[in-house]
């Protein structure tokens, strides 16, 4: 069996969102603000995570609590995820409604790039972790 990569984050003040390490390897992020200090410290942790990415893996983004999520926030996270070490990552994001999933969508669809790692949006958890559980080469 593969030992976990180490974490590599701690809980910072003022850094609105918190991230641990899946029993599948991958990360649960849950956020708790979007504020530009939040926005800062994640994108940074994302780019350095991929800088590591040796393997397949599964992350979840939570990000119920957040009734809107700013342009700016999906921009950035568009950015991240057109690293080409995003490849080999399958990633849910769970938000507290459609309204918020299609305001995503519309803004992901406006960035010239094209994602890497294979993500959708839910509104369920639970329908977002049976989709993460779901082979790796099973990406649709």
């Amino acid at each position: 069996m593969t030992e976990p990569k180490p974490l590599n984050w701690t809980a910072e003040p003022g850094i609105g969102y918190s991230v641990i390490r899946r029993g599948d390897g991958g990360m649960t992020l849950t956020f708790t603000d979007l504020s530009d200090a939040t926005l800062a410290h994640w994108h940074q942790f994302a780019l350095d995570h991929l800088l590591g990415a040796d393997r397949r893996t599964r992350n979840l983004y939570d990000l119920r609590a957040m009734l809107d999520i700013p342009e700016k926030a999906v921009r950035m996270a568009v950015d991240a995820n057109s690293d080409p070490s995003a490849r080999n990552i399958r990633v849910a994001v769970v938000v507290a409604s459609e309204a918020v999933a299609d305001g995503i969508r519309k803004v992901a669809a406006l960035a010239e790039t094209e994602s890497a790692s294979a993500m959708k949006i839910f509104t369920d958890i639970n329908a977002a972790e049976a989709w993460l559980a779901r082979p790796l080469d099973q990406i649709a």
